[in-house]
């Protein structure tokens, strides 16, 4: 039987969800219709909703209407607005046990001597300054491998998955307090990736961030190597000096091999990036289950995009294991409040056209779907950007909504896996860690499929539930994490996409 033409997310909400493109005329419900074209994934109101009423979907307010809204109506920005409203944060009230399986699940990974555990095996390349950028490309291309042509500089070292140079536009021209302390724990974060067998910092040498202080601070001595270019001679030389390293770590690096492990080896960075008004409904949902499945198995999930929960902050502060661990969360809140302010913009400034274009109207409403990639265990940490993360279960990290640097400061507190659910269609990788691309619907997963991992839209189309599409998700964690490569690293992506993140003036 075909599935309904629209979707109910919880019995008290105001709109439903548009499966597919709605004509006027179309059924919406009990003795309802569409009144207008309604577009897939966008918003129909089941009852009226009077100007400066709340309008609710997931059971949660999403936006005021702003004018009067009949049933049948589309709702969405020419009708729908921001508005205050009283959170009651109620710190833990649902903090519940952890049901964990006994034994955990386990993937093949890649044991370091210190005992951590890689998914991939890359050799980085790092910079301090963007002075360096090119010169650590050069370095990196002298190693990549070639699809067209065959060439393979790394055919002799089967265990290499790459030499990797990430590069940013930062380093120099910035103040030497929390704009430089970010960007130093961002590297260092890099550069204790259990994903690197192997890590050279280049620099040019009169930078701000200075290798040796980068050293000094991230107390990297002994794990990292640097170099800059106006003590080696000038780029050639320190290019020659570059691809030296690389070849004297090659023979070791290609030591690695991989064993059995438990899953709670694991760290997940949650995304999501051209979302969708179906990404709340199913492939958000589907990784929220995922990720609850890995938490029981004892590993770690990281959600951020700190602007991207905002409004549905008070709904992970009762899943706080404490009051002191959701007033973190709440507090974060009132420095993105401040910041935006200061600069002159506001936190609905997000959702993008192109969500909005997908069907989401307000931050509120993009943030109730973002959240449910993770799940519903318990919120046991909230950290800052780019710290390690030690805690296992739930962490929430803080980050901007941009994808980029937001993964870029996951992938720096440790994560070594990346999840990233999309409705629009977004291209993403993130080296060292291997990025699974999860789509929100089937047209999507179709259209560029080649970018695409999971179909998601099996939710939508009645032929999966949310938490079948979660164990397929979670079965997909552990072989990409085993070695099996996502869409994402067949194309090599994941270079350009490091991108720190730039905090202050710029001098």
């Amino acid at each position: 039987m075909a599935p309904p033409p629209v979707i109910r997310l919880h019995p008290d909400d105001s709109v439903v969800i548009a499966r597919a493109a709605l004509l006027p005329g179309a059924p919406i419900g009990d003795n309802l219709a569409a009144t207008q074209r309604i577009p897939a994934g966008h918003k129909v109101a089941v009852r009226h909703i009077a100007k400066g009423e709340p309008i609710r979907r997931y059971g949660q307010i999403i936006g005021f209407a702003s004018a009067d809204i009949v049933p049948g109506e589309h709702v969405h920005v020419q009708n729908c607005e921001m508005g205050d409203f009283a959170k009651d944060y109620a710190y833990g009230v649902d903090r519940k046990p952890t049901a964990m399986f006994d034994p955990p699940a386990t993937f093949q990974g890649i044991v370091r001597p210190d005992g951590r555990v890689a998914t991939r095996n890359y050799i980085g390349i790092l910079t301090s300054v963007n002075c360096s950028a090119h010169v650590a490309s050069v370095v990196a291309d002298m190693f990549r491998r070639n699809p067209f042509t065959g060439d393979d500089p790394l055919a002799a070292y089967p265990n290499v998955d790459g030499v990797v140079a990430l590069t940013h536009k930062t380093g120099c021209g910035m103040t030497q307090d929390e704009p430089l302390r970010v960007l130093r724990r961002t590297l260092a974060g890099y550069a204790r990736h259990p994903n690197f067998s192997h890590v050279i910092v280049l620099g040019l040498g009169c930078e701000v961030n200075q290798i040796g202080g980068l050293m000094e601070e991230q107390r990297l001595a002994g794990r990292l190597r640097g170099m800059d270019i106006q003590t080696m001679g000038g780029s050639r030389k320190t290019v020659a000096a570059g691809v030296d390293f690389v070849k004297e770590v090659l023979a070791e690096a290609n030591q690695a091999s991989r064993e059995t492990v438990p899953a709670s080896h694991l760290t997940v960075a949650l995304q999501c990036g051209g979302s969708d008004g179906y990404s709340g409904v199913s492939a958000n949902p589907a990784l929220g289950a995922a990720s609850d499945l890995l938490v029981r198995h004892g590993g770690t999930v990281i959600l951020s995009e700190t602007p991207e929960t905002y409004g549905a902050e008070h709904l992970l502060t009762r899943r706080a294991i404490s009051p002191a661990v959701g007033g973190k969360l709440v507090d974060l809140m009132a420095w993105w409040e401040d910041y935006t302010r200061r600069e002159g913009a506001e936190m609905n400034a997000n959702p993008s056209p192109g969500n909005k274009a997908g069907g989401l109207t307000t931050i509120l409403e993009k943030s109730l779907g973002a959240m449910a990639k993770a799940g519903s265990t318990n919120l046991v940490d909230v950290v800052g950007y780019a710290e390690e993360v030690k805690a296992r279960g739930f962490v929430f990290m803080d980050t901007p909504g941009y994808d980029p640097v937001a993964a870029t400061g996951q992938v720096a507190g440790g994560a070594n896996l990346v999840c990233f659910t999309t409705g629009r269609g977004s291209v993403f990788g993130c080296k060292p860690a291997p990025s699974i691309k999860l789509a929100t619907n089937t047209p999507m997963y179709r259209h560029i499929e080649d970018d695409m991992d999971v179909n998601c839209g099996t939710i939508l189309d009645g032929d999966e539930t949310v938490q079948e599409c979660g164990q397929r998700i979670f079965d997909l964690i552990l072989r990409v994490a085993s070695g099996e490569r996502t869409k994402s690293e067949q194309f090599d992506f994941g270079a350009a996409e490091f991108a720190p993140w730039v905090l202050g003036a710029t001098m």
